[in-house]
């Protein structure tokens, strides 16, 4: 028996993973579910004898996400918020053991959340999440077994149709706002600024006409400029701390969708930061500049915009192509 009870002291686990010959592996846990854990964890991932097959991995689906969550996903800027959907994710498909997870079962998986109503996208983001639990623990010598979503085509999406405001819809949208909603409205439209990077904006990060996005998106910082007029309404007596403290979301996404009815699904106050792109290539932007003002990890993000340049029938420069083909930021 390779777990032993220490007289009230704890249990002891005793095992060698690789047969007598083996290394003996010996360590004392407070519990016997500990003791029990450790145990199936070192018979899954220390069998070095590579020319034998190693045994399945009975771990539970969420003893994984447990695992990934302590050592990553606690790291992560939304680990608390991946984790939650994880645990989710792991009772919808029923908890199953490592080796139950196949292409198979998670497309049974995808079934029953198109059935409830899911958006394609949503689980598509699911599969992603899912796929990340088992290439970090896969990396870090936590699972031993093949990844089982590994080139598993994800849903195929439709793509989405771009939506903006036209001049008269910014003027009349404008016209309905005022105080920080007015303000940070502005701001979006003249930097493409996400609703959230506006909403946590702080006095100290709009200096000398620019504003200094922090902790985006992708965990990286930008920096915009702006007009000396748009700075001075904006900053207006704020000393220090959040610049709009009094911001009302819904209110702001009511008017864009009274002005703007015939929007997309969920481009309502996102279509701020649209609508600076779509004009800014309009007005002859370079879609390179506007990469980096959106703060897109690749120019393929931004080449959405590219058809509303005026010359956008015209052969791309070479550098644009490069980076097209090469995938290059």
């Amino acid at each position: 028996m390779s777990i032993k009870p220490l007289n009230g002291e704890g249990y002891m686990v005793d095992v060698r993973p690789q047969s007598r010959q083996g290394r003996r592996v010996r360590k004392k846990f407070k519990t016997k579910v500990e003791a029990q854990q450790f145990e199936r964890w070192i018979i899954a991932t220390q069998n070095n004898k590579d020319w034998v097959e190693k045994p399945a991995d009975q771990r539970a689906l969420t003893e994984l996400i447990e695992l990934w969550f302590q050592h990553h996903g606690q790291n992560l800027k939304d680990g608390l918020k991946t984790v939650h959907k994880l645990r989710v994710m792991a009772a919808k498909m029923g908890n199953p053991k490592a080796r139950q997870i196949t292409k198979a079962s998670f497309s049974d998986y995808r079934v029953l959340r198109l059935a409830e109503g899911k958006k394609a996208k949503t689980i598509n983001l699911d599969q992603e999440k899912l796929g990340a639990v088992f290439s970090v623990l896969i990396e870090l010598g936590h699972y031993h077994g093949e990844h089982p979503l590994k080139e598993m085509k994800k849903i195929k999406l439709p793509v989405q149709e771009m939506g903006f405001l036209t001049r008269e819809e910014i003027n009349t949208l404008l016209a309905r706002l005022e105080g920080d909603n007015l303000k940070a409205a502005k701001l979006c439209l003249a930097t493409g600024a996400r609703w959230g990077e506006v909403f946590k904006l702080r006095r100290e990060e709009v200096i000398g006409n620019k504003v200094t996005y922090l902790n985006t998106k992708n965990n990286k910082n930008r920096a915009v400029f702006i007009s000396t007029e748009l700075c001075a309404q904006i900053r207006d007596s704020i000393q220090n701390g959040r610049l709009f403290a009094n911001l009302n979301y819904r209110y702001v996404r009511d008017c864009i969708k009274e002005i703007a009815p015939n929007l997309p699904a969920g481009q309502a106050v996102h279509v701020l930061r649209h609508t600076f792109a779509s004009h800014f290539m309009m007005n002859g932007g370079n879609i390179l500049a506007l990469q980096r003002i959106l703060g897109h990890s690749s120019i393929l993000q931004t080449m959405v915009y590219a058809h509303f340049a005026p010359d956008y029938l015209e052969v791309p420069s070479d550098l644009i192509l490069w980076r097209i083909n090469n995938n290059q930021s």
